[in-house]
């Protein structure tokens, strides 16, 4: 399978444009934002889970991360409320569940072989630095050697011009609304920027987005 697979090319979703499809396990749908290969693949996906879904214990055999978009996602280590960040390197394994049903942004084999950080942070609780950007304020949330993960929060009227995206860039909105030059990007929208391209960003009303940097360079994603 192939969705969104080729990464020199700009890829746009906004939540008007999902498609859900079933999973193999009972309760849970899929909305496949890029894929490449079946059941295993590499993959960035919104997965929503019905109340009282689960999936067996698995082992991440090219690691996961997620971000809580609603509800609370559970396993074997805790209750991961919406706002919770969560990385499970290569090697690690779980049983998630979920009581009264969540939706998360998850990315699988997508992890350096030396990116063995384990952790998970409520972006909602953590202090917001400056940028030196009138309007935005960021959390970093992880660097590797082929990516950087942070939350932005844009003031209303903020604009973001951080120049050619170096690895690429991927964008989901969390929260408020973003606008670029090809249109405006409500909540729960999701944008991939290839490498080196340009991709400004500005908000009208305000917004929190989720935004990671380049991991998509051709050796990497080719």
């Amino acid at each position: 399978m192939r969705i969104n697979a080729d990464f020199s090319r700009r890829a746009a979703i906004r939540p008007d444009g999902y498609d859900w499809v079933s999973s193999p396990v009972g309760g849970v749908e899929r909305m496949m934002l890029d894929r490449i290969g079946d059941e295993v693949a590499r993959a960035t996906t919104i997965v929503r889970f019905a109340p009282g879904s689960y999936f067996d214990a698995h082992t991440h055999g090219g690691g996961e991360e997620f971000l809580v978009l609603d509800g609370v996602f559970s396993d074997q280590y805790g209750d991961f409320p919406t706002g919770t960040y969560v990385r499970n390197p290569i090697g690690t394994s779980h049983k998630p569940h979920t009581d009264n049903g969540c939706t998360i942004l998850v990315k699988l084999h997508q992890f350096d072989p030396s990116d063995t950080r384990q952790f998970h942070v409520d972006i909602n609780a953590e202090p917001y630095r400056a940028t030196g950007i009138e309007g935005v304020t960021e959390l970093p949330l992880h660097r590797a050697v082929n990516e950087s993960v942070r939350i932005l929060r844009l003031e209303p009227g903020a604009e973001l011009n951080e120049g050619p995206r170096a690895g690429g860039e991927e964008i989901f909105v969390i929260e408020g609304d973003i606008e670029d030059d090809d249109g405006i990007y409500p909540k729960g929208s999701w944008i991939r920027t290839p490498d080196g391209a340009r991709h400004n960003i500005r908000s009208r009303s305000g917004a929190q987005v989720w935004i990671k940097t380049g991991h998509l360079r051709a050796d990497l994603v080719g």
